[in-house]
C-alpha cells in the first residue's frame, strides 16, 4: 500500500509550545495512496465555531451590560472557558508530562491571575486575542508551506508496466531495474530510465525550476517527476523507485526540515533558560515591592507581574526563526536548488570562497572539436572525412566528437580492416588509402613527421598512406553560464574563486582564463583536492565559509570535507548528490549564486525578526514592570509581534 507519512518540524521546545501549529509536510512512499489534509492546518469544526461565537457574545455582553457579582463572574468565566479552555488543558497536560514553562503555562497563570484580582475583561481579552492570533498565524504558516507541498505533487501514483505484450498499472515501487514502462501524454514519469521508443516534450519544471520544456527522443535519459507533454514513450527503467530522482528529492526535502540552523539552535537553548527566568522575575515583581516599599499593595504589583508574564513568551522567535529558514529552503527548491537543512542554508549565506571542479561542473564533460588544422594540400572537409572514417568504429569520446563535427552519414561498407592501437589511436583501410589517426606516439610509431603546438586541448593527428594530413584539437566544452556564474558570485561579494582539476595545466589555465576564475590548480588527484580545500580553510577568514562544487564520484571526498558541499544534480553522480549539502538540480553553476542570494535574504529576514521581537518585548516588559503597560499591550507584545514576525518570514518564499 501507498502510505503518506508526515513529520512535524516544530519550533517548539520544552520552553515554549507556541509552534504547535508549525508542522511542515514531508513524505515517503511505502504503499497505497491516501488523501490527507495539509499537515498542521488548524481545523475549525462547527462545534468550535459555535463555542467561539457564544464566547464572543458573552464577552461583549459583559462589557456592554452593567453586570455585578456572581453574574458578572459567570458571564466572563463562560467566555473565558469557551475561548481559553484548550489553552488550560494543554498547560495541565504539559505540566503532567514535566514540561511546565511553556506558552500555555504563561497564558494560564496570567489570565487566571487577572480573574483572581477581579480584572475579568482583560483576562478574557488575552485569551480571545491570543486565539485569533493563532488562527491568523496558522493561515500565514500554511501559505509558507505551499512551495514544499507542491513538491509532493511530483510523487507518482502508478506506473504502466509493459508485460507479455500487455500493460498493467502497478505501484512504482514494484517496478524493477530493466523493466519497460509506458508513459502516455499528460502523465508524470514515475521512474528514471532510458527512452526505448517514442519522442516527446517534457515539462521538467518540478525538478529544475526551469519553465523551458525539454525535447527527448530514443536513447535519451529521462527523470522521474517530469511530465510527458506530447508523445507516447516506452522507457527502460534504470533505477528502482527508492533510488529514483523523485524519491531522492522528497527524501532531501524531508530531512531538511529536521536540520536546524545555528541561529535556531541558539534560540532553542536560550528559551530553556529564558522562560523560567521571567517566571521567577514575575514572582519577585509581585512580592518584593509590596513587602519593602511603603504604601504599595499586592494587587497592583500582582497585576503588573501578570502583564509581565504575558509579554515574556518568546513565541515570536521560536516560530518565525524556523519558519524563515524553512521558507528559504522552500523558495530555493522552487528554483531548482535543494538545500538539505537550515544549517546549510545559513552556511551558504556566509560563503566567501567557492572552489569548483572542472570537468562536468564548469565544463560539460563532453568533448567537441575546437580546432581543425589541415596540412598543405588537404582541405578542411577532406581532413574531416578522413577523421570520421577512422573514428567510425570507435566509441572513444574523442572519436565521437570528430564524428559529430563531420555530421552526415558514414558509409561504413567502404571502410575495411579497422585496427585499434591501445594508447595511441586507430588505423583503417579506405578506397582512398590507409588512414591513421591518433596521438603523437602513433605518428612516431610509423615514422610520420607531425606538427605540435601549445594550443589547449587534446591534439589528434591524421595521416593518409603515411602522409601527414593535419590535426584536430578536441577540448571539453565550457558551460554557457560558467563565466556569468563567476561574475554573479563576485557581485555577491564572494572574494575568491578557485578551480581544481586533474586535467593538464595548459588546458585548465585556458578554461580558467576564459571564465574568469581567480586561481587554477591542475593535475590533482582526489586526495590532493581535499588537501587544497583544507589548506584554503586554514587561510580563510573567521566567520566565513568555503564551498566546493563538484559532480562526480571522484569529487565525493572533497564534497564531504568542504564546509559546504554543492553537487551538480542534473549531471552529477549519485555518490556526489548523496555526499553534498546542496544540490543544483539543473546542473548549472549559476544556480549557486541564486542559492547564496536566497540564503542571505533568509538570514536577513531572520535577523530582522530577532531584533524586532527582542526589542519590542524588552520595551513592553519594562513598561509593564513600571505599570505603564496593561494587558492590552501585553497581548500585542505576544500575539501581535509573533504574527508580524511570521508575516515577515514569509517574504523569503518570494
Amino acid at each position: 500500500m501507498h502510505e503518506r507519512k508526515s513529520r512535524d518540524c516544530s519550533a517548539g521546545t520544552a520552553a515554549c509550545s507556541c509552534s504547535s501549529d508549525l508542522a511542515f509536510p514531508s513524505a515517503q512512499v511505502a504503499g497505497a495512496q491516501e488523501n490527507i489534509a495539509p499537515a498542521g492546518r488548524m481545523t475549525l469544526y462547527p462545534l468550535r465555531y459555535a463555542a467561539y461565537v457564544i464566547g464572543a457574545v458573552c464577552f461583549v455582553a459583559g462589557i456592554i451590560f452593567p453586570l455585578q457579582g456572581v453574574l458578572e463572574l459567570a458571564v466572563y468565566a463562560t467566555a473565558y472557558l469557551l475561548w481559553g479552555g484548550s489553552v488550560l488543558l494543554k498547560a495541565a497536560r504539559n505540566m503532567i508530562r514535566g514540561s511546565i514553562f511553556d506558552e500555555n503555562f504563561l497564558m494560564s497563570i496570567a489570565t487566571l491571575g487577572a480573574f483572581a484580582i477581579g480584572e475579568y475583561p482583560e483576562g478574557v481579552a488575552v485569551m480571545v486575542f491570543y486565539q485569533l492570533g493563532e488562527l491568523l498565524q496558522g493561515h500565514a504558516v500554511n501559505r509558507s508551506r505551499n512551495a514544499i507541498r507542491q513538491l509532493m505533487d511530483i510523487r507518482p501514483d502508478y506506473a504502466r508496466l509493459v508485460q507479455g505484450g500487455g500493460m498493467k498499472k502497478v505501484f512504482p515501487d514494484l517496478v524493477k531495474t530493466g523493466d519497460l514502462i509506458m508513459v502516455q501524454p499528460g502523465e508524470r514519469i514515475p521512474l528514471d530510465g532510458i527512452v526505448r521508443t517514442g519522442t516527446s516534450v517534457l515539462d521538467v519544471s518540478a525538478l529544475t525550476g526551469e519553465s523551458m520544456p525539454r525535447e527527448i527522443s530514443e536513447g535519451e535519459e529521462v527523470l522521474s517527476g517530469s511530465v510527458n507533454k506530447t508523445g507516447l514513450l516506452t522507457i527502460a527503467v534504470t533505477r528502482e523507485y527508492k533510488e529514483s530522482t523523485v524519491s531522492r528529492i522528497l527524501s532531501l526535502v524531508e530531512s531538511a526540515a529536521g536540520r536546524k540552523a545555528q541561529t535556531e539552535r541558539f534560540f532553542t537553548r536560550f528559551a530553556r533558560y529564558y522562560t523560567p527566568a521571567v517566571v521567577a522575575a514575575a514572582l519577585l515583581l509581585a512580592l518584593l515591592p509590596p513587602l519593602f516599599l511603603p504604601g504599595e499593595v499586592f494587587s497592583t504589583w500582582t497585576y503588573r507581574a501578570l502583564v509581565f508574564l504575558v509579554i515574556s513568551c518568546p513565541c515570536a522567535l521560536l516560530i518565525s526563526i524556523p519558519l524563515g529558514f524553512f521558507g528559504g529552503i522552500g523558495g530555493a527548491s522552487r528554483r531548482g536548488v535543494l538545500v538539505k537543512g537550515g544549517n546549510f542554508l545559513e552556511a551558504l549565506a556566509q560563503i566567501d570562497t567557492v572552489i569548483f571542479d572542472k570537468t562536468g561542473t564548469l565544463t560539460r564533460g563532453s568533448f567537441a572539436v575546437s580546432g581543425i588544422f589541415p596540412s598543405p594540400g588537404f582541405a578542411e572537409r577532406d581532413l574531416l572525412r578522413y577523421g570520421a572514417a577512422a573514428a567510425s568504429y570507435s566509441s572513444h569520446p574523442v572519436a565521437v566528437s570528430i564524428l559529430r563535427a563531420r555530421g552526415g552519414e558514414i558509409e561504413k561498407n567502404r571502410i575495411y580492416r579497422f585496427t585499434e592501437i591501445p594508447g595511441q589511436g586507430v588505423s583503417v583501410e579506405t578506397p582512398e588509402g590507409e588512414v591513421r589517426m591518433g596521438n603523437g606516439k602513433l605518428m612516431e610509431r610509423y615514422g610520420i613527421p607531425y606538427l605540435e603546438d601549445e594550443t589547449p586541448g587534446t591534439r589528434v593527428h591524421v595521416a593518409v598512406d603515411d602522409q601527414y594530413a593535419g590535426s584536430f584539437v578536441v577540448s571539453d566544452e565550457i558551460r554557457e553560464d560558467a563565466a556569468s556564474a563567476i561574475k554573479r558570485l563576485r557581485s555577491l561579494g564572494v572574494r575568491h574563486t578557485v578551480m581544481l582539476t586533474g586535467d593538464k595545466s595548459s588546458v585548465a589555465a585556458e578554461i580558467g582564463k576564459k571564465i574568469g576564475i581567480d586561481a587554477v590548480f591542475a593535475e590533482l588527484l582526489p586526495h590532493q583536492k581535499v588537501e587544497k580545500i583544507e589548506q584554503m580553510e586554514k587561510q580563510g577568514r573567521a566567520g566565513k565559509k568555503i564551498a566546493f562544487v563538484g559532480d562526480g564520484i571522484n569529487d565525493t571526498p572533497a564534497l564531504v570535507r568542504a564546509q559546504v558541499g554543492v553537487a551538480m544534480g542534473g549531471v552529477g553522480s549519485d555518490a556526489a548528490i548523496e555526499a553534498a549539502d546542496v544540490v543544483l538540480m539543473t546542473g548549472e553553476p549559476s544556480k549557486l549564486a541564486e542559492a547564496i542570494s536566497i540564503a542571505r535574504k533568509t538570514k536577513g529576514v531572520v535577523m530582522q525578526n530577532v531584533i524586532f521581537a527582542l526589542g519590542t518585548k524588552a520595551l513592553i516588559l519594562l513598561l509593564g514592570a513600571m505599570g505603564l503597560a496593561s494587558m492590552w499591550e501585553a497581548v500585542f507584545a505576544d500575539v501581535g509581534v509573533a504574527l508580524l514576525a511570521v508575516l515577515n518570514a514569509m517574504r523569503v518564499m518570494r
